[in-house]
């Protein structure tokens, strides 16, 4: 059983890594578009200051206390630690990745960070440790609107890219593929994260993923 918790938490970890990776390479090909949350925090950053991944932690924080008092329950410590670890990560990765000043050198690190986005999402979501805030928020819709997953979350991130560029964030036609195409990348990802996790901790384990 240990042996079984320890690689959870290291896909968990791993992922968000990778996860964070993969957004902050986004947000190096902005002049393409980013992620409509990430539109969000990149306006609330050039309006406010602090930091992108500062307002990705805040706007998470908020989303957490809103869910938890409309269900009156506490998320997983896999939630809690989305919300943190995610916004440290991009801030790192933002720091480390240099700035890139052509057109074709920020298509190319856009395409590749969506794709890198993707398995990040894929491989943390595949040990069932936690969702984050923002999967937690639009579950909470599905739920009280009976609406379908596909419809709830197209509309929380119309809205959020809006109020996003509205505080001056970069839209663009990255945006409307990120919005589109990440939960088919993760629809791929997410199983064979799995595989490979049940793999390591053995078929009679899977129980622990659903």
């Amino acid at each position: 059983m240990r042996k079984v918790l320890m690689w959870r938490w290291i896909f968990y970890f791993a992922g968000l890594l990778v996860m964070a990776l993969g957004v902050s390479m986004t947000i190096k090909g902005q002049e393409v578009g980013i992620g409509p949350w990430d539109v969000l925090h990149v306006g609330l950053y050039k309006h406010f200051g602090l930091t992108i991944g500062t307002w990705g932690i805040i706007t998470g924080f908020v989303i957490i206390l809103a869910t938890a008092a409309v269900l009156k329950e506490w998320p997983k410590i896999g939630t809690w630690l989305n919300m943190l670890l995610l916004g440290i990560f991009i801030d790192i990765f933002n720091w480390l990745l240099p700035d890139f000043t052509t057109f074709g050198a920020q298509l190319i690190i856009f395409i590749f960070g969506v794709i890198v986005m993707g398995y990040g999402a894929g491989m943390y979501i595949s040990p069932n440790i936690g969702a984050g805030p923002r999967d937690s928020l639009m579950l909470l819709f599905v739920k009280k609107t009976g609406m379908s997953i596909k419809k709830v979350r197209t509309t929380i991130e119309v809205i959020v890219a809006l109020v996003g560029w509205l505080f001056g964030g970069p839209i663009g036609v990255g945006t409307v593929l990120i919005a589109l195409f990440l939960g088919q990348m993760i629809h791929y990802t997410l199983p064979q994260n799995r595989r490979v996790l049940m793999k390591i901790i053995g078929e009679q384990d899977e129980k622990v993923l659903l």
